[in-house]
């Protein structure tokens, strides 16, 4: 709750959605329902500058816990400086898909109706994504408009590797081509394997390496794509 009123002096807001399969969300009354929830930081007054881009940031901490580490931290040191940060957290289907595609079906569903409920801009978003919300993420660009991408911490190699209680089937991989901005960013040792197993990171994408990711020198990593990118 802490955490919520410093958002909301701030002039952030905090919603809260429903988060039921998306064939059943039109059942609203079910008592187990989960809540996805979608924080918005607006840039601090006292930043040197506004950007007009937002950073949108996706996780999904009920289905992996690793997705949502230092995300709040990252946004409001992100939304100090000057950027309009938006913090969805989707939350998994009450009754579980035995489908990975309509899992991955099922969170962009629930990330595009939080973001319809909570926040509008006329620019597309910079998408940020850590662990397995990396794969959320590869969907929803599969469909919708970002300015940028940047998959953060243990990224999956393949779809193949992805745990197999995160995935109840085979999930294809994705074949949407790197036209805008992707970086990847995470340790050099977890690099040198994305090196040989992950596709973005044998394409012409931005590798960023740094020994802790919640660190200053992470930080000083996001900061400097982001100013080489122009947002």
């Amino acid at each position: 709750m802490a955490l919520i009123e410093a958002i909301r002096r701030s002039g952030g807001g905090v919603f809260r959605r429903s988060s039921l399969p998306v064939r059943n969300q039109r059942l609203s009354l079910l008592p187990t329902c989960r809540w996805s929830s979608c924080f918005v930081r607006n840039p601090s007054t006292s930043a040197p500058r506004e950007a007009p881009t937002p950073l949108l940031f996706v996780s999904a901490k009920d289905w992996d816990i690793d997705s949502s580490r230092g995300v709040d931290k990252l946004a409001t040191i992100l939304s100090m400086k000057g950027f309009t940060c938006v913090h969805c957290d989707l939350s998994p289907p009450t009754v579980p898909l035995s489908d990975s595609n309509e899992l991955m079906q099922h969170f962009v569903a629930d990330l595009v109706a939080n973001l319809r409920l909570s926040w509008q801009s006329p620019f597309p978003p910079v998408l940020f994504a850590r662990s397995a919300a990396a794969l959320i993420a590869q969907k929803y660009i599969s469909s919708y408009s970002v300015t940028a991408m940047m998959l953060m911490g243990d990224i999956p190699s393949t779809n193949a590797d992805v745990p197999k209680n995160l995935l109840p089937t085979p999930l294809a991989e994705f074949n949407f081509e790197p036209t805008f901005p992707i970086a990847l960013l995470t340790t050099p040792r977890e690099m040198d394997r994305l090196r040989t197993t992950n596709r973005l990171a044998q394409a012409d994408v931005d590798l960023l390496t740094a020994e802790e990711l919640g660190s200053q020198e992470a930080l000083l990593k996001i900061e400097g794509w982001l100013d080489d990118l122009g947002i």
